[in-house]
């Protein structure tokens, strides 16, 4: 059996004409095993929560269903969340494609762009809204978006937007919707937080699809990590992307500053990387993605946002330059290769101290990623100034000031204000010890003569 793609072809799934037109055009025959099990379901009503890998085509699982039923003059009838606005642009071009000869249009609603397009877009008329909980809720606060013609609620990597703190937005959202309808939850990774809020906002009959078997990753790709000293890993990457000539690779690091500065070195090494994270406007963000889609860029340099909504084809490397601390955002970063049966490669560069979370990751993957050497490659010595400290921990350097230091009247030897308060009560009047700087409180909203 293919681990992908189903024998069962999508004109036995119930589809309608429109999207069946919009199908055969694209050379779309067979369904993936998640598009497969979730179309049927969906058409008969039912609510459900899915899971499958990434690149297996959750998005067009709900929505094929949701286009072949909704109605051109029926208003705003199927919302969409999703964790990220990269994301939420992806599931819109997708929808909008497959559904060009069904009349449904699909709009999205996100932050970092300028209100007055999206409001104009649901004025001339929408059936499906593609938003981030945040903006969605903006709008139907300032009720430009009605929950009462819903008949679809879908929730995206789920599991994301979770992590990321969307837990209480979705709540109010699932909360706002009073007429019966749909929901419908998809990801990559269940955990029991997921289940409690399906139990929570699902009809009793909610039916559970899994098709992740027993690996949450596909076999198409290729897994492997490299060990790396820390002060390597810029050299080690310079050599993967000059020796290996991978096409298109995505470099994902743990931090923003990481993404720039390494995005920056490759530059100066003349291979051109462009960065994209969180801190960057949308408008460019866009643009960088747009470029990644067209081909006009061969090293994509990413933080974990780009690990959700990044659904392009033609990625076959990915660079764990930073393995990521939480097991489950690795599934999702190497999801972005080897997308709708296409063969890829990830390579994952381990710190010495890292060996115990290689092992977490394999374990909840459910694979086992093998040790790659390259002889060629001469790790370096230890810079002299190198220092092992960890992100999130004190720089070398001199040792920082104690609370008692600089505060007058107490003496230097003395380690705390506490301590000066035992010597000489006199110091503190009233027996109140500050605990921090005083607030400002000399700034004014009139203003001084004083230049």
């Amino acid at each position: 059996m293919n681990e992908v793609f189903s024998e069962v072809p999508f004109s036995e799934l119930g589809l309608s004409e429109q999207v069946m037109k919009g199908l055969d055009e694209y050379g779309f025959k067979n369904p993936t095993h998640i598009q497969a099990q979730i179309i049927g379901p969906i058409l008969a009503g039912r609510d459900v929560l899915g899971q499958a890998k990434t690149g297996t085509g959750k998005t067009a699982a709900f929505g094929l269903p949701i286009l072949s039923a909704a109605e051109v003059d029926g208003g705003v009838q199927a919302l969409v969340l999703a964790p990220t606005r990269e994301l939420a642009l992806q599931i819109v071009t997708e929808l909008n494609k497959l559904g060009k000869h069904t009349g449904i249009k699909a709009l999205s609603v996100v932050g970092g762009e300028k209100y007055t397009k999206q409001i104009e877009g649901i004025k001339k008329g929408c059936q499906i809204v593609v938003a981030t909980p945040g903006r969605v809720m903006d709008l139907f606060e300032k009720r430009i978006i009605p929950f009462d013609k819903l008949k679809w609620v879908v929730l995206d990597e789920v599991d994301r937007m979770l992590d990321i703190g969307f837990r209480d937005d979705i709540r109010r959202i699932l909360g706002k919707i009073r007429q019966a309808h749909q929901t419908v939850f998809v990801s990559a990774t269940i955990h029991p937080d997921i289940e409690k809020l399906a139990r929570q906002f699902m009809n009793d009959d909610m039916q559970r699809i899994t098709t992740v078997a027993n690996a949450l990753t596909v076999s198409q790709v290729v897994q492997k990590y490299i060990p790396v000293k820390p002060w390597d890993k810029r050299k080690l990457l310079i050599f993967l992307l000059t020796h290996e000539e991978p096409a298109l690779t995505v470099v994902f690091c743990r931090t923003k500053k990481t993404v720039d500065k390494v995005a920056e070195y490759l530059n100066r090494k003349d291979i051109e990387a462009f960065a994209i994270h969180g801190d960057l406007p949308q408008s460019k963000r866009n643009r960088i993605i747009e470029r990644l889609r067209s081909g006009k860029l061969e090293v994509l340099v990413a933080s974990d946002l780009a690990s959700r909504g990044l659904d392009v084809e033609g990625i076959t490397h990915i660079i764990n330059y930073d393995l990521p601390e939480d097991p489950e955002v690795y599934v999702h970063r190497i999801g972005r290769t080897a997308r709708a049966g296409r063969e890829g490669t990830a390579w994952s560069f381990v710190e010495p101290d890292q060996g115990q979370l290689l092992t977490e990751i394999e374990k909840l993957a459910s694979v086992h990623i093998e040790n790659l050497n390259y002889d060629e490659f001469v790790p370096s010595p230890q810079p002299a100034n190198w220092t092992d400290a960890k992100p999130g921990s004190r720089p070398a350097g001199p040792p920082p000031k104690r609370r008692s230091e600089g505060v007058v009247g107490v003496p230097d030897e003395v380690d705390s204000l506490e301590e000066a308060a035992k010597l000489d009560p006199t110091l503190f009047p009233g027996g109140i010890i500050p605990k921090g700087k005083p607030k400002k409180t000399l700034g004014s909203r009139f203003k001084s003569g004083r230049r």
